[in-house]
């Protein structure tokens, strides 16, 4: 073990020095004073695993575990980021009374600079928001698109005739790189429901970019283990790496004239500036680079200047005495974690509950994991097949009902043994359908924002560039996505059928992100008062880090800083099942032959990995007039808003 000081205590006083934020006090508990910084837990768990990663399971850097966080109470507002420079610059929004999508604005554009690994500008999100005043709850989808020339082969090959792969990979390549969608969204959501004006939030980020802040260790961590990728962008290298081609360390303060250059435009001539003129023609161009001996993408500025976000119908479903609202496609998060707790309900979770909880969430049962991992299991096979973006590929019965029936879900439950593994589930039987099943892409970076407003508003925002620092190209100070990657890369199953989640141009890409909003259920089963609000970061496994988070809020009654902090489980549809092996209460020694809870899955025929988990967690949860939330140990993030 090793103690420090907050991680991130550099790039605040940064930004205290820039001017970015005012008015701010540390708290001397663990509630919260003018958007200050509070005093939660900062041990360290490290071990020799702590900083590595797995890319085919972990979407980033695994750096650590803050132990013994307590929760943090609000009074009339309050947010969570993954990074607090983020939070702290939507806190002051909200406390000079903005919106909740205001404060998104101020958080995506700071997060972009202060976390560029796993969001910013040159990628996309989907949003949850909910108006207390009208009482109406809109699902916007701001997911990057495919380029109108792209092919179904568009990343499994050159061209038709020449059949090799992108160079150097799919990823780094021009390929990768859809048609961003954040900033539509963010104009959308703040049209909508906006107070400040839209110039006005862009101030933080704007200052940030140009009088810096400090590296802090995760960021420092991240660029370290990609600085080979980033040193073929040219862009990337002058950025993130040293003159010498060494990463920039922790600490380093860094600079962004181009991002500065960038976020005034957008401030002053809105998002029109970037889908547009020199920064989208700059955008195409950099997509099209054959710099390195890199294959070229095929993004015009057509595509750029066609681009909407879209609102969606929100995924609403029952469970126990809440309703759950999710994102709709084409994320399949709503879908597979409506599906896993609707599996759930047909057992008795509560009987389940965590063995000592302490502020670290206390140590799952091993029926309680075996139990959620299974019902994951049969929700990410119905989930792999059927499920893709539904303006191309319809739901089967056109819609999600017929995945979420209550009586499919009962047949579904049954299937699960209470004393034997599965190990991989088939997807449900719905007749005759042109959809096969293939191997399933990886989903990498990511970020998530929640926000609740002095108004009663509430918002959760996940937002992505998808892999660590995206397709590595920096274009105007801001990373560009790889978002396409999380297309399948083959078209079809070995037996030639279409997959749901094939490249076609205009379609957007499957994800698995899950911002996710709660609410009480009135006697008569209809809406009441919200009641939570959550969300995480983590690529495929994020389906798993948020039913992980309700089940513990739910059924199990913990508090929210409990509810993320507790140990991360669950599977795909894979045999193995993770237990992340960062948490205190995980004895990830010898791949974890020593610790009972995994002996015991293992007998049960789980193959078991402990492999430390690189969720981004927040939840706020209602608390009288007030609000208590929870940032994830396992990043930087943290809890800001008024005084209780």
């Amino acid at each position: 073990m090793r103690r420090t000081r907050h991680i991130w205590a550099g790039a605040t006083a940064a930004l205290l020095a820039a001017g970015v934020i005012t008015g701010c006090s540390s708290g001397s508990d663990h509630s919260a004073q003018a958007c200050a910084e509070t005093p939660n837990g900062t041990v360290i768990k490290a071990g020799p695993t702590a900083t590595g990663t797995d890319i085919a399971t972990n979407p980033e850097i695994a750096s650590g575990y803050r132990s013994e966080m307590s929760p943090v109470r609000t009074g009339s507002y309050a947010v969570s980021a993954a990074n607090p420079i983020a939070t702290q610059a939507a806190c002051r929004v909200l406390a000079d009374g903005g919106t909740a999508a205001d404060a998104l604005v101020a958080a995506q554009t700071v997060l972009g600079l202060v976390e560029p690994q796993a969001s910013g500008i040159g990628g996309g999100a989907f949003l949850m928001y909910y108006d207390a005043a009208s009482k109406t709850l809109d699902s916007y989808d701001g997911r990057e698109t495919a380029p109108a020339a792209a092919t179904q082969n568009y990343l499994r090959w050159v061209s038709d005739t020449d059949q090799t792969a992108p160079q150097p990979s799919a990823r780094a390549s021009g390929r990768a790189i859809g048609v961003p969608g954040a900033l539509r969204l963010l104009e959308l959501a703040h049209r909508e429901h906006g107070k400040q004006p839209w110039r006005e939030l862009f101030e933080p980020a704007i200052t940030l970019a140009d009088q810096g802040f400090a590296i802090s260790p995760r960021l420092a961590g991240q660029i370290a283990e990609s600085a080979p990728d980033l040193a073929r962008d040219e862009n990337a290298k002058a950025y993130f790496l040293q003159p010498d081609g060494s990463p920039k360390p922790a600490g380093t303060n860094l600079t962004n004239p181009a991002m500065s250059k960038t976020l005034s435009a957008i401030a002053s001539d809105g998002p029109d500036a970037f889908y547009t003129g020199a920064i989208a023609q700059d955008i195409v161009d950099a997509t099209a680079s054959t710099a390195g001996g890199r294959t070229p993408g095929q993004l015009t500025l057509a595509d750029l200047a066609g681009y909407q976000a879209k609102k969606r119908t929100a995924l609403c479903t029952s469970y126990r005495d809440h309703e759950i609202c999710g994102m709709p496609n084409p994320s399949s998060g709503g879908i597979a974690v409506a599906a896993t707790l609707g599996i759930l309900e047909n057992f008795d979770l509560a009987a389940l509950a965590p063995q000592g909880v302490d502020n670290n969430g206390g140590k799952p049962t091993p029926e309680a994991v075996h139990l959620i991992s299974e019902a994951e299991r049969l929700a990410y096979a119905d989930r792999d097949k059927y499920v893709g973006d539904s303006d191309f590929i319809p739901l089967p019965g056109n819609s999600p009902d017929t995945l979420l029936n209550d009586e499919y879900l009962r047949q579904r439950a049954a299937q699960i043994k209470p004393d034997r593994s599965m190990g991989t589930a088939q997807p449900g039987d719905f007749g005759p359908v042109p959809l096969g099943i293939g191997p399933q892409q990886p989903e990498h970076g990511t970020s998530h924002v929640s926000v609740v407003d002095k108004y009663g508003n509430a918002a959760a925002l996940t937002t992505t560039v998808e892999s660590a620092f995206g397709s590595f190209h920096v274009v105007d100070g801001f990373v560009l996505n790889n978002q396409l990657t999380d297309f399948s890369t083959n078209p079809t199953a070995a037996d030639g059928t279409p997959l749901a989640n094939r490249l076609q141009p205009g379609k957007r890409p499957r994800s698995s992100m899950s911002p996710t909003l709660v609410f009480d259920k009135g006697a008569d089963g209809s809406r009441g008062q919200l009641a939570y609000v959550t969300g995480s970061p983590g690529g495929s496994v994020i389906i798993q880090f948020v039913v992980k988070t309700l089940v513990n809020m739910l059924d199990w009654k913990l508090d929210p800083q409990q509810a993320v902090s507790g140990v991360a489980f669950g599977a795909a549809n894979t045999p193995v099942t993770g237990v992340g092996g960062e948490h205190p209460a995980i004895n990830a020694a010898d791949k974890g032959d020593n610790d009972p809870l995994i002996r015991k899955l293992r007998d049960m025929g789980h193959q078991v990995s402990v492999d430390p988990q690189t969720s981004g967690l927040s939840a706020l949860q209602r608390d009288g007039n007030g609000w208590i939330g929870g940032a994830d140990p396992r990043r930087e993030g943290a809890v800001m808003g008024d005084a209780k």
